[in-house]
């Protein structure tokens, strides 16, 4: 998967935005200013993050061990790199982006879970 593909479906969710706050180098994706993932734009191949579900992190790293990685730079018990190098099919990544995403919805206030849900 190359990062016009990755970029596309993230911006595709409701709220979606985009930002370089770390520099021109990684590309931060966020939902109502929180950021539900991240990919790492010189690494060939690329190289993304996510949020996932700690017990769910572990069983992926078990099951995908030179693609899914504890988060670089992340916390690890919350944040999984993935390395898209070939081995992840795109429906897994998606899946897996999909999670992060309502990862994040699930853990914003109720205020800006109802201000989500008005947004076009």
């Amino acid at each position: 998967m190359n990062i016009e593909t990755f970029r596309n479906y993230c911006l595709a969710k409701k709220a979606a935005t985009e930002e370089l706050p770390f520099g021109p180098d990684n590309l931060v994706f966020k939902v109502m200013g929180k950021m539900f993932a991240l990919a790492s734009l010189n690494d060939v191949p690329l190289r993304i993050n996510l949020k996932c579900d700690p017990e769910k992190a572990i069983e992926l790293r078990e099951e995908h061990e030179e693609s899914i990685l504890p988060g670089y730079h992340m916390n690890k018990k919350h944040w999984n790199t993935l390395i898209l190098g070939g081995r992840l099919s795109p429906e897994m990544i998606f899946n897996l982006t999909n999670h992060s995403y309502k990862l994040v919805v699930a853990g914003l206030t109720g205020k800006q879970r109802k201000e989500l849900e008005n947004l076009e």
